[in-house]
């Protein structure tokens, strides 16, 4: 009975580690996204059943409270991996604000 229970916590042991500055980048970087302004999706259509509508907001405490998305971004990645980032959120292409 301790074999299994003992590779089961060898197993589980390394994923509660760091992760890659890589894989906390991305996880980031939707908290960063949420805190520069709220997201949202509006749909309407009509068919067989009647006019349909859908209303989606998406708001973030981060942004209600006024923080700045890159110091959430860096800080997010710091405890997440132990390094810092590679490249400041305002730097990344992909990012919009």
């Amino acid at each position: 009975m301790r074999g299994p229970l003992l590779a089961f916590i060898a197993a589980a042991v390394p994923a509660c580690g760091p992760m890659s500055v890589e894989r906390a980048e991305e996880a980031c970087f939707d908290r960063a996204r949420l805190a520069a302004g709220p997201r949202g999706l509006v749909a309407m259509g009509a068919g067989s059943g009647g006019a349909q509508g859908k209303v989606a907001l998406e708001i973030s405490s981060d942004y209600l409270q006024g923080r700045d998305p890159a110091a959430i971004y860096e800080t997010c990645v710091y405890r997440k991996s132990g390094l810092p980032p590679r490249r400041p959120l305002y730097d990344r292409p992909d990012w919009k604000g």
